[in-house]
């Protein structure tokens, strides 16, 4: 097995990973004749991938194998199916997956210290020993409390 093909991402489409950990992607031309376009290179797998999905509907349209079918409708696409505005509609989609990517980062963070009161703890506690103690009884022994119910508390 040649290096090249160890080296393809097992999931998308179209592109490959470099020796220094960025994603590249590119694309055959039109034709079986032409040369292969240059689509970019990216710091994430799914960058690369969108671009790819770029390229490829615009080149193959509704016949296309997309790596994420779901956005094919907001993919850019090229004025002209030149190489310079096909790297350019997948540079855009590209940068679509990083924003919704970091959108997405930035949704999935709970601040659970806000959520618990956290920062109030301390103090919480504090308050909580300065409480008066229950009182005594007459006799000088702890209070007792009359705790008995009437009837069955599991009972509906």
């Amino acid at each position: 097995m040649s290096t090249s093909a160890t080296r393809k991402h097992p999931t998308y489409h179209g592109i490959r990973c470099r020796s220094n950990g960025k994603w590249v992607s590119e694309i055959r031309g039109p034709s079986k004749t032409s040369r292969r376009i240059w689509l970019g290179t990216y710091p994430t797998p799914e960058m690369a991938a969108a671009a790819y999905d770029a390229a490829t509907l615009s080149l193959k349209g509704s016949d296309a194998e997309l790596n994420f079918p779901h956005l094919a409708g907001s993919y850019p696409l090229p004025q002209m199916l030149e190489p310079l505005y096909i790297r350019s509609a997948a540079e855009a989609a590209a940068e679509l997956v990083k924003y919704s990517n970091e959108k997405s980062v930035g949704e999935e963070f709970v601040d659970e210290d806000a959520i618990f009161s956290m920062p109030n703890l301390l103090i919480d506690m504090a308050d909580g020993m300065m409480i008066s103690p229950p009182p005594e009884a007459s006799d000088g022994g702890p209070a007792v409390v009359d705790c008995s119910v009437s009837g069955d508390l599991w009972s509906y």
